[in-house]
């Protein structure tokens, strides 16, 4: 019993390492690398839209919306959505002109769709 009492490897293994203040978790690459690839094309998606929807004429909307199935609708007002998130200089006032006149065409039915969908733009 002596013998293994006067065992010194325990004392090898240094627990100030995993002192919870000093810990720092290292990044996961296979999962930092999967996130930067997804939302790369999901936010130029985005910018692409938003560059659509400003460059339409103010008169030209209604006759855009008009032209949309129920999904189309339901989609652009996706990135409506999108697009309040992250505004733009003098975004929101053109994204509310497209609001107007997709709630005009797809009514509340759309909103409730596009809040309670799973899947986003």
């Amino acid at each position: 019993m002596a013998r293994s009492t006067l065992s010194s490897r325990f004392r090898r293994l240094d627990i100030d390492q995993y002192d919870e203040n000093r810990f720092v978790e290292e990044p996961d690459e296979a999962a930092a690398a999967a996130a930067e690839t997804d939302a790369g094309p999901e936010e130029q998606a985005q910018g692409t839209m938003l560059k659509v929807l400003t460059s339409f004429k103010s008169s030209e909307i209604e006759q855009a919306v008009n032209s949309l199935d129920r999904n189309g609708i339901d989609l652009l007002m996706k990135y409506i959505y999108k697009g309040f998130e992250k505004p733009t200089e003098n975004s929101s006032a053109i994204l509310l002109q497209w609001h107007e006149k997709a709630l005009a065409v797809g009514g509340l039915g759309s909103i409730v769709r596009v809040l309670t969908a799973r899947k986003t733009v």
